[in-house]
């Protein structure tokens, strides 16, 4: 039996839509994860093309490339539980690791019957969901997008931003779920070519309108592994250690050069560690890329999924736009 949405949900529908119903117009469908709702876009037919979005971001991310691309493609975009039109349950409900968001992934993707030929497009902490699931399934995958994003554990010239390591505290505690600064300042300083306008930082603050609500986007934050015995520590060195069998997957990057998380040092590393991949970057673009270069982007996968889903031998791409 399909889920209905809660009065919660409902509601958040009803705030989209008054903010103005051309960002959002999707009804979505919901997964049962043991009694919780996971929602998710599945929009248009053809070869699928799963998109993952990060932290405090939901499907919402995604809007630009669902409407580009679902006259050839099938576009399925999950919401992270905690996140967007997925419930969010507290700390006894859920366990907030990333095992458990490859987990939710992957059911879905089992439920959906997708076991070929899929192209991920991941952004910020969906590239470890993401490419988590790929680490369990190689087999399935055809191709990689990845945004803004990382695949690996922090590289040691990369230090931890003191403003995540703020979020940690009892301080940053109250900064995110009392005050909701984390998803307020990322709508601030995240797109920096077209920064986001009134209606779409409200848009992309909407889901996380309380402190129950907010839940998720610390538990992402407090999820980063920076030392052994970390939660995620283990699971972020299996989805390192997968990397090689992507060596002839076709990987197209496309980086915003203006953000100070996921800066040029990781997309350094990008390229050390998967060298034949398409690099398009931006030298004026942050960290929500999408916002700032949404049709260049788009232009670029089109192409790329209209590429031969194996490559023979590595191939470099690397050009700025």
């Amino acid at each position: 039996m399909p889920l209905s949405e809660s009065t919660v949900q409902t509601d958040l529908r009803a705030r989209l839509q008054r903010l103005d119903p051309a960002l959002y117009p999707y009804q979505g469908k919901y997964l049962d994860r043991g009694g919780l709702r996971y929602h998710y876009l599945d929009e248009g037919s053809g070869a699928p093309v799963v998109m993952i979005h990060g932290n405090p971001t939901w499907s919402l991310y995604y809007r630009s490339l669902v409407e580009g691309l679902r006259g050839t493609h099938r576009c399925i975009v999950p919401d992270h539980m905690g996140c967007g039109f997925s419930d969010k349950p507290g700390d006894d409900g859920y366990a907030y690791t990333l095992a458990k968001r490859i987990d939710d992934l992957e059911a879905l993707l089992e439920h959906l019957g997708l076991r070929e030929n899929i192209t991920l497009v991941v952004h910020d902490w969906g590239g470890l969901v993401g490419m988590g699931y790929a680490a369990r399934h190689p087999e399935r995958i055809a191709r990689i997008a990845a945004l803004n994003t990382m695949a690996f554990h922090i590289p040691p010239n990369k230090p931890l931003p003191w403003s995540l390591w703020l979020v940690r505290t009892p301080l940053g505690v109250l900064l995110v779920r009392g005050l909701n600064m984390f998803v307020r300042v990322t709508g601030r300083i995240g797109a920096k070519r077209r920064p986001l306008s009134p209606a779409l930082r409200a848009a992309f603050a909407a889901p996380y309108d309380s402190w129950a609500h907010r839940i998720g986007v610390q538990r992402f934050v407090e999820d980063i592994p920076v030392k052994h015995g970390d939660a995620s520590y283990d699971e972020f060195t299996k989805i390192e250690a997968a990397l090689p069998k992507f060596a002839k997957t076709p990987i197209l990057i496309c980086w915003g050069e203006q953000d100070f998380v996921f800066d040029l040092r990781i997309l350094e590393e990008w390229k050390k560690r998967c060298s034949h991949a398409q690099v398009l970057s931006f030298p004026d673009g942050g960290h929500l890329i999408l916002e700032d270069a949404a049709p260049e982007i788009l232009e670029r996968l089109r192409a790329f999924l209209d590429a031969p889903a194996r490559q023979s031998a590595p191939q470099t791409a690397d050009r700025s736009a």
